[in-house]
């Protein structure tokens, strides 16, 4: 199955995205490039974004300054620094 590229300003997981095996890379404050798997990141905290509300009202969960730390630690999110 093809992976789809998506670029965003901030760490994003949209129930619209699940299934669609997207790689998501955003610049995070600190000017760190941050790449993830969506639906690996959606899975290993499944039941945590299905109990949000901000999940449940508005189908997705966002952090603008990096990726929540609940997902830092996963094997499926990279972090790479730029070259000034």
């Amino acid at each position: 199955m093809t992976m789809t590229n998506l670029t965003t300003k901030r760490f994003v997981i949209r129930k619209s995205l699940i299934g669609k095996n997207v790689v998501i890379t955003f610049t995070n404050k600190k000017g760190i490039d941050v790449t993830y798997v969506h639906d690996k990141v959606y899975n290993a905290n499944k039941k945590r974004f299905d109990n949000m509300n901000c999940f449940k009202k508005y189908k997705s969960y966002t952090c603008t300054n990096d990726v929540p730390a609940f997902a830092r630690q996963l094997k499926c999110v990279y972090y790479e620094a730029q070259v000034a």
